[in-house]
Parts: structure tokens; sequence; C-alpha cells
């Protein structure tokens, strides 16, 4: 995608205190040193594996992924379950350690820019926990001070970001656990949206939505990108959601990239290699061996189980 300016990190608001965080003058000139010509995130020959049990050889949940994401850029990730999809979001933010290969943000390396790089970024995950006896204003509330706000700038903030997200001041003050899931996920988001983060991992963070509380959302992506350059990395199960948002779409299976490219990109690779219709359905069958719809069902049916 080409941009008329050249966004930077986001630097105006702190990430939680630690005593073995660097001081903020060393955070800020390693985030100033790393402002031109990287990208916003790159992801480079990333491997994790996991043991599944005494004896058994480990499984490669993400297995040799490369990723390179420019400043601005929203990215897709699509890929059945168990593709890999949450376990590349959690080792982008540092939620697992790497096995093998490093990831940057804006320069910055991950495990050895630790405090640097927390600073730049946030997550939205589909399981997001809250406390669930207190409001969404005094869940936010709470993670304001975390992240080290002041307690009127971030209360201000918060109602603001509630209210763009259709939460109005009726329902700010409702306890989490008397709220859908769709609507929790939007104050999910809205959690995220505190720091102002110059990267945000949204993992599949319109699932549980109704349709108009999805189009709120997405909308609210696109405006983030367009008015704080923002940089995204969205998983998503939603092919027209992924077509409407993302710039450019990587397929996994079984833990790797089979396909990268933009959504049109997609559709004619697979048209003209593969001689199935151009749409992401047909892009996303050929590539992951199944249909979206499929795997739905099967994430249901395994729901039901439970």
């Amino acid at each position: 995608m080409t941009t008329t300016t050249t966004p930077q990190p986001n630097t105006r608001r702190p990430a939680v205190v630690s005593s073995a965080r660097p001081s903020t003058s060393t955070v800020d000139r390693r985030i100033d040193d790393a402002r031109t010509g990287v990208p916003a995130l790159l992801v480079d020959h990333v491997t994790k594996r996991f043991t599944l049990g005494r004896g058994r050889p480990p499984v490669s949940a993400v297995d040799d992924v490369s990723l390179r994401l420019e400043r601005g850029e929203i990215h897709g990730i699509l890929g059945a379950n168990g593709s890999g999809k949450s376990t590349l979001i959690r080792l982008i933010c540092g939620l697992l350690t790497l096995d093998e290969g490093r990831v940057e943000i804006f320069g910055l390396d991950l495990e050895r820019d630790e405090m640097a790089v927390k600073r730049l970024i946030n997550r939205v995950s589909v399981d997001a926990a809250f406390f669930k006896k207190l409001s969404p204003l005094e869940n936010l509330s709470f993670a304001a001070r975390l992240y080290g706000l002041d307690a009127g700038t971030g209360k201000r903030d918060a109602m603001a970001i509630l209210a763009r997200l259709g939460i109005g001041e009726k329902r700010v003050g409702r306890p989490i656990e008397q709220m859908s899931r769709g609507m929790q996920q939007k104050v999910a988001i809205a959690r995220a949206l505190l720091t102002s983060p110059s990267l945000l991992l949204l993992d599949e963070p319109t699932t549980g939505l109704d349709p108009r509380s999805k189009l709120e959302v997405q909308g609210f992506i696109e405006e983030l990108r367009t008015t704080h350059d923002a940089t995204i990395v969205l998983t998503t199960h939603d092919l027209a959601e992924a077509e409407r948002l993302c710039d450019r779409i990587s397929i996994l299976n079984d833990g790797r990239v089979v396909a990268a490219s933009t959504p049109d990109g997609l559709k004619r690779l697979v048209a003209e290699r593969h001689d199935q219709p151009a749409t992401l359905e047909a892009a996303f069958m050929t590539w992951t061996g199944r249909s979206l719809d499929d795997d739905l069902e099967a994430e249901e049916d395994s729901d039901d189980e439970d």
C-alpha cells in the first residue's frame, strides 16, 4: 500500500512499569534509531514446537514462518483451526518464546529489546479475560493504571473509545458478566486501544459479534490505520472481512505459510494456476484442503461436545 506520510512508532504512552525496564531515554533512543527504513514487523524464519506427551516427538505449531509488514499495513492471517494462527500471534507479542528465528518490531528485537517493544504493541484475543464483576469502565480504568496513564486521561480516553465502539453510557457501568460475548469482545478491543499501539495484533476480533457490531469494529479498524498510523495483524474466519480490511493475506496450513499475496493476487493465482474460481474461498480451499465453513462447523461441534 502506498502512503503519503511516514508513520512513526507512538511513544506517547508507556506500558506496564517493571523494575527491569530500561531508562526512558534509552528506550526512546532505541525507538528513534528504528524509525527509518525498517518494516513495522519482521518475522524471520520463526519456529515453535510443543511436546504433547512423554516419549512423543515435538510437534511444530509454527514452522519456518517469515512475514514482513510495512508501516500502516493491515496483514491478514487465514488458516484452519490448528494451523498456527494464534500461536504466531502469541510469538509476535512475546507470550511464547521462540524456538528458532527472530521477530523485530520497528527494528527492535523482540527478545533483546522486550520492554521497548511492549511500548509499541497490544493484542486482542478471542478469549480475552476480564474482572467479570467490574464494569467496562472499571476494567479499562484498571488497565489504564497498569499502562501508567493518568487517571483522568485514562477515564476520558476509555469513555471515548467505548462510545466509538457503540458502548453507550448506560452500559459502561454494567458488570461485564451481564454483557454478551460480542459486547465483551468490543470492550477487549477498547482496552487494547488505550495505549494507542503502533502495532495492533487482532486475533479473531469480531468473532461472536452480531452483523452491526462487526461492521462497527471493522470500520474502527480502518479508522485506526488511517488516523493513527497503526499497523495491524488480523487473524479471522471471515473471508469478506479479510477482503475488506487486508492489504495482504498469508494463508497458514500446518504451521507453514502456503500462500501470500494481496486479496486480488490470491484470487488471480488460484484462477490462473489451479483453474479455480477467482475467490478467496477457492484460494482457502485450494491451499488448506478444506473450506472455511467446514472449519467453523468442526469448531461448533467441538464446542457442543464440551
